[in-house]
């Protein structure tokens, strides 16, 4: 089997709510997790503070690498993390809204 058939995306991803609550996650199906955030089917923060608009992503062929950036965004204070979002995404628009169905 050709190499670049098992290689994995993993996707460290920001959301926020309505009333401006983050969260950061990742993933290895983003446009999965993000529904399921979206239908309130992962029980828990993102459910309780209906945390569900998909402002920021990032992606990486490793795993380790995603869960040391997730873990490394985790720690930084509430502005860095704004500054970083509104590099990608100035406006916080939902960004699962360009995902292909």
């Amino acid at each position: 089997m050709p190499e670049f058939a098992t290689m994995r995306v993993y996707h460290v991803y920001i959301l926020c709510s309505a009333s401006g609550v983050l969260y950061t996650g990742v993933t290895n199906n983003l446009e999965c997790r993000v529904i399921q955030h979206k239908t309130k089917a992962v029980r828990g923060f993102t459910q309780w503070y209906d945390v569900a608009r998909l402002v920021y992503f990032e992606a990486f062929g490793d795993i380790r690498h995603a869960i040391a950036r997730e873990k490394e965004i985790k720690g930084w204070r509430r502005e860095k993390k704004l500054a970083l979002i509104r590099q990608m995404n100035p406006k916080f628009r939902d960004l699962s809204t360009d995902f292909h169905r």
